[in-house]
C-alpha cells in the first residue's frame, strides 16, 4: 500500500501564485500583439498599446515578490521566456506556411503586416523583457529591505512606482535602441515612450500592485483557513 504521508505529497501551489502565473504568461504573449496599435493618451501622447500588458507584467512580478519573495518572482520572470519564445516560434511557423487559396487577400495582408516581425524586433523584445522585469523585481525587493519594518499600503505603492518607473526606462532604452537604431532617428520615439511609461508607473501601477497584493492575501487566507 502506498504511503501517502505529507512528505510524499506534492507541495500545494497557493491560489495567488497560480493566478498570477496564469495572468503573467498571458500578458507576455499579448504584449507583442497589442504593440501593433498606437493609442493616444490625453490627446497628445502616442504610445504603442503593448505598454499596458507590459506594465501588468511589472505589477504581477512585484505582487509576486511581495507575497512569495524575490526568488519566486525571479523564477516567474524566467519561466515567462517560455511562452514568449514559443509564441514567437509558432507565429514564425504559421507566417511561413502557405495561405489557403480561398483566404481573402485583405485578411492575409493584414495578418502578415501585424505578425510579420523582423528578427531584430524579436531580439529587442526578448532582451528588453528579461532585463527590465528582473530589474523591477530586484529594485522592488531591495526597497523592502529585510521586511522587518512594514510600511503598509503607501510604502508598497511607493516601492512599486519607483521600481516600475526605473525598470521601464531601461526597457525603453533597450527595446528602441536594439529594434530601431540606424533605421530612423529614435530620440523622439524614445522620449515619448519613456514619458508615457513613467507617468503610468507613477499614477496607475501603485494601485494595481496594491490591489493584486490585497487580492492575493485574501485568496491565500481562505486556503489557510
Amino acid at each position: 500500500m502506498t504511503d501517502l504521508t505529507s512528505a510524499a505529497l506534492p507541495r500545494a501551489v497557493l491560489p495567488s501564485l497560480f493566478l498570477f502565473a496564469l495572468l503573467y504568461g498571458g500578458m507576455v504573449v499579448l504584449a507583442g500583439v497589442l504593440g501593433n496599435k498606437q493609442v493616444a493618451l490625453g490627446g497628445w501622447l502616442a504610445v504603442e498599446a503593448g505598454i499596458f500588458a507590459f506594465l501588468l507584467l511589472v505589477a504581477l512580478s512585484s505582487a509576486t515578490a511581495e507575497l512569495h519573495g524575490q526568488r519566486m518572482a525571479n523564477r516567474m520572470v524566467v519561466w515567462g521566456f517560455i511562452p514568449l519564445i514559443l509564441s514567437i516560434l509558432l507565429t514564425a511557423l504559421v507566417y511561413m506556411l502557405p495561405a489557403a487559396p480561398k483566404m481573402e487577400a485583405e485578411r492575409l495582408a493584414a495578418f502578415e503586416m501585424i505578425l510579420g516581425q523582423t528578427p531584430r524586433l524579436m531580439a529587442a523584445g526578448i532582451v528588453a523583457y528579461g532585463t527590465s522585469q528582473l530589474l523591477n523585481v530586484t529594485i522592488f525587493s531591495k526597497l523592502r529591505g529585510d521586511g522587518s519594518a512594514r510600511g503598509g499600503s503607501l510604502w508598497l505603492a511607493a516601492r512599486g512606482a519607483v521600481a516600475s518607473a526605473l525598470s521601464q526606462i531601461v526597457d525603453t532604452l533597450l527595446f528602441i535602441t536594439i529594434a530601431f537604431y540606424g533605421v530612423f532617428p529614435i530620440a523622439n520615439l524614445m522620449a515619448g515612450q519613456m514619458i508615457a511609461k513613467v507617468l503610468l508607473s507613477l499614477l496607475v501601477i501603485p494601485f494595481v500592485i496594491t490591489g493584486l497584493v490585497a487580492l492575493g492575501r485574501h485568496m491565500d487566507k481562505k486556503v489557510a483557513a
